[in-house]
């Protein structure tokens, strides 16, 4: 899974990049600091896959991963170049959904780009120069289809779609905004539109608001447009999250309840995101190694198994399926086995979020 983060400059982009990924990323007081994307790897937090570590003595553990990608700060202008603006967002791009961090914390000594600090009007900045960017992009698909479909009818469906994408982003709205067809969705999603990609808002605050939330009236702002855009807000500390990232796991533990936190502003970002890609985890487990494997919602178990390798998709039998729960209670996957709680699925089995699972196969 790639995110990509984006913002305002001096909103905390950088500062919430280098806790998360603990890349050391440049953090620093001044607009486009950050030139290139900085990459980090993460790996997905999960006690489900600790626990069968153990269980399996395994010999090796592979988390599932996120790459975060830290986009420099857009200005207003950046999508006819203004601040390095058309290079940034070639790589927002490249990205499955969008981190949109937003500054909701008053301090002096750290420079705002617009003099002030307005999460309403931040927030309608970015969406406007990213608005811009996908419609210079598809009105010139426009113009190119519109002279070559005279002659090839069978891209009169691109054509409609391309123009009611684009009279959308005329009017100054995302393209997620719009309802599609599944032929719509398959051409969609070769377009690569930035505006058509899923939004999570982070709200950066300060030490404050933990002692008093209710007082912080920019958290609010952000969370009524997200309401509007049917997405989800998630509220973090920068500086908090920074001081989290050098500890160790026993000790982050500790200084978070410390804060009265339940998790760190990592997990709650990564529980967001998979929620927001409709995302769940499937788990293999033995002697050599314990994995955590990523799949969409939905997806059916030869699909999943093609995760691990195409040759045990194209040459699926069935998959043995264990509940990650009946291993949990039981302890061994010998006592669920006993128990008859192992199952045996073939093709149209959906796979479930925390599925243990063999797959058989003959190529």
């Amino acid at each position: 899974m790639k995110l990509g983060i984006v913002g305002l400059p001096n909103v905390g982009k950088s500062t919430l990049f280098n806790a998360i990924t603990s890349a050391g990323a440049e953090s620093a007081n001044y607009p486009f600091c950050t030139i290139e994307p900085n990459v980090g790897v993460v790996s997905v937090p999960d006690k489900r896959l600790d626990f069968l570590t153990k269980m399996s003595n395994s010999g090796k553990t592979v988390p599932a991963v996120i790459e975060f990608f830290d986009i420099a700060g857009l200005v207003k202008g950046a999508s006819k170049g203004e601040g390095l603006g058309n290079k940034f967002l070639s790589h927002i791009r490249e990205v499955e959904a969008v981190v949109h961090v937003v500054r909701c914390f008053d301090d002096e000594n750290v420079i705002h780009v617009e003099s002030s600090v307005d999460p309403k009007r931040d927030i309608e900045i970015i969406e406007l120069e990213l608005i811009l960017a996908d419609l210079e992009v598809m009105s010139k698909r426009l113009e190119r289809l519109t002279k070559i479909a005279k002659n090839d009818k069978s891209l009169l469906p691109e054509l409609e779609l391309v123009k009611k994408i684009v009279e959308e982003l005329e009017n100054e709205k995302s393209a997620r905004y719009l309802e599609y067809t599944d032929e719509e969705m398959k051409l969609l999603k070769t377009f690569n539109l930035i505006t058509a990609k899923p939004v999570l808002y982070v709200a950066n605050v300060d030490e404050e608001y933990l002692d008093a939330p209710e007082t912080n009236k920019y958290v609010n702002i952000v969370k009524e447009h997200a309401s509007k855009d049917n997405s989800e807000v998630i509220v973090v500390c920068g500086k908090i999250e920074e001081e989290v990232s050098v500890l160790e796991d026993d000790e982050k533990q500790e200084f978070l309840q410390e804060l009265g936190l339940e998790e760190s502003g990592l997990d709650k970002l990564i529980r967001a995101s998979y929620h927001l890609l409709g995302l769940i985890s499937y788990f293999t487990t033995g002697p050599m190694e314990s994995r955590a494997w990523t799949i969409k919602k939905g997806t059916k178990a030869p699909q999943a198994a093609g995760k691990i390798h195409s040759d045990i998709e194209r040459g699926f039998i069935r998959a043995e399926v264990t509940s990650y729960k009946d291993v949990a209670e039981l302890g061994t996957m010998s006592a669920v086995k006993e128990k008859g709680l192992m199952r045996l699925e073939g093709k149209e089995y959906v796979m479930v979020d925390g599925d243990i699972v063999l797959f058989r196969f003959n190529v």
